[in-house]
């Protein structure tokens, strides 16, 4: 299997195939997703929730971030591995060149940022140096204090808008992929289909590109009652996690998931 690259997460857009993405913050689990076939790998700072018991992502560090961006380099093959900046590590375009610097020296071929029209010119400048960057649009979780918690955004004419708005800014900027999390699936659809980047959706319905959750939570590894969007792909496999990365993998290619209801209408 060829090693995946932007060019080939571009053509799949083009040819209307789903891309899969989850989350990976170790070598062994960064080498079963890889070996199930997943696109991208994200080495996500919602580390800070899942594997580092935190309420909010907001203080993992940037240190965190490369150190699992090193673990996830050593168990992938093939996948484009992908890492978030953390919060506040990109306030200024000069601060995010040298964040995003140590994460691709970390072993990341693209780093992801929460944001919109504030960081079009972040995202230029990044470009510019060579390093790809995907956006993150709706419900953007380094935000949860300003965004009153964890909700859907995008239900309001005016709100829905300025993420239309916000999209099409971050992909004139150099955005080369899109993540919208937690938006209404008409919406996801609509800006899924104005846009030439890739769109990746995490609860906003199947009408994306491609998808993204939290491995954690796909294998029911999470506490607390399971998001609308998730689906325990562990539940009743008997193959155990491998299978059950397979299954989420297969799942997404061939459009069962994620559904209707696993969307916001």
């Amino acid at each position: 299997m060829a090693a995946i690259t932007l060019d080939h997460l571009q053509t799949m857009k083009k040819q209307d195939e789903k891309i899969t993405m989850l989350t990976a913050y170790d070598a062994s689990l960064a080498k079963i997703l890889d070996g199930a076939g997943v696109d991208v790998l994200l080495v996500g700072d919602t580390l800070g929730m899942v594997f580092q018991g935190l309420p909010t992502t907001i203080p993992v560090t940037l240190q965190d971030m490369v150190y699992h961006t090193r673990c996830v380099a050593r168990g992938n093959q093939n996948a484009l591995l992908m890492a978030d900046l953390p919060f506040l590590t990109y306030a200024t375009p000069q601060q995010a060149m040298i964040s995003a610097g140590q994460l691709m020296q970390a072993g990341a071929a693209m780093v992801k940022l929460e944001g919109g029209e504030i960081f079009a010119e972040t995202i230029r400048s990044i470009t510019q140096q060579g390093i790809p960057v995907c956006a993150h649009l709706g419900l953007t979780p380094q935000s949860v204090h300003s965004l009153g918690g964890f909700k859907v955004q995008g239900k309001y004419p005016k709100q829905a808008q300025q993420i239309r708005s916000d999209a099409l800014l971050l992909q004139e900027a150099g955005a080369r992929m899109l993540i919208l999390e937690c938006i209404p699936y008409a919406l996801a659809q609509e800006i899924t289909q104005s846009l030439t980047i890739p769109v990746v959706g995490i609860g906003a319905g199947p009408y994306c590109n491609g998808q993204v959750l939290v491995t954690y939570d796909l294998l029911g590894l999470t506490e607390g009652k399971p998001y609308t969007f998730v689906k325990n792909f562990l539940l009743d496999e008997q193959g155990g996690v491998p299978a059950a990365i397979k299954n989420y993998v297969d799942q997404v290619k061939k459009g069962s998931f994620p559904g209707l209801e696993h969307s916001f209408s």
